[in-house]
């Protein structure tokens, strides 16, 4: 499982703060803890994380391979706004099945089970999680998620991490008209994989490129695909990979 990290945020302007900043909606936290993403100007993956209310503040609970570089941009933005950023000693801990009390459900989809932060590390934690992101296609940070992705090609809409109405937030104008004007035509997919390959390997289609093999398992797999070039049976080095379309 992805180690991760828990910022904690106070301040009189925290929920201003980040309104300006990140993909979601803070005034969803009234109902609940969101996901969500901060983006680069030109509208790219920069890190995505869980935002939950704590008492008179709110926790970030981010990988922790991304919380140094979200640390020194949140600080960047910051400004003379009144918010203190500090690391917390709480540790995540995940499971299926009802939400403890002190836990809340995923929001990306129940099917990922729920998320509660504790002073002592989990140790019961038995779960095939990569299984169920390839079931349910949930990109991760390193992998699906990286520096030249556009949430909306990795499905951030239908796993409720942007929100086309709660105005500006930096790489808003990018996103939005991803939205609005365009037809994606490359973006995270789910394939059949028959054989085995090596996470970022290429996927050919005859003779032309169409994509890149990710997370696997079992004959399951996560692909970025070029849709127009996805159309039969395709070869990533020696595996064979089959484009499944949403029903």
């Amino acid at each position: 499982m992805t180690q991760r990290r828990i910022l904690r945020l106070t301040g009189d302007d925290t929920l201003d703060f980040l309104q300006g900043l990140i993909t979601n909606d803070v005034k969803k936290l009234s109902q609940g803890p969101i996901y969500a993403a901060i983006l680069t100007p030109q509208g790219k993956f920069l890190a995505d994380f869980f935002v939950a209310k704590d008492g008179d503040g709110v926790l970030l609970d981010v990988a922790d391979s991304l919380a140094d570089m979200l640390l020194q941009r949140l600080n960047m933005y910051k400004l003379r706004a009144s918010v203190e950023i500090a690391a917390t000693d709480l540790h995540l801990h995940r499971g299926l099945g009802p939400e403890p009390e002190d836990g809340y459900a995923d929001p990306r989809t129940d099917a990922m089970g729920w998320r509660a932060y504790r002073a002592d590390p989990q140790t019961d934690n038995n779960v095939n999680w990569d299984a169920l992101r390839v079931t349910h296609m949930i990109p991760k940070t390193g992998i699906e998620l990286t520096p030249d992705t556009f949430i909306l090609e990795v499905g951030f809409e239908r796993l409720n991490g942007v929100d086309f109405r709660k105005g500006c937030y930096v790489g808003q104008e990018v996103t939005a008209r991803m939205k609005h004007k365009t037809e994606l035509r490359k973006g995270l997919a789910q394939v059949s994989i028959a054989g085995d390959a090596p996470i970022g390997t290429e996927i050919m289609a005859a003779d032309k490129p169409a994509g890149t093999l990710l997370t696997q398992s079992g004959g399951l797999a996560l692909a970025y695909l070029r849709f127009d070039r996805a159309t039969g049976p395709m070869h990533a080095g020696d595996a064979v990979v089959t484009w499944i379309p949403p029903a």
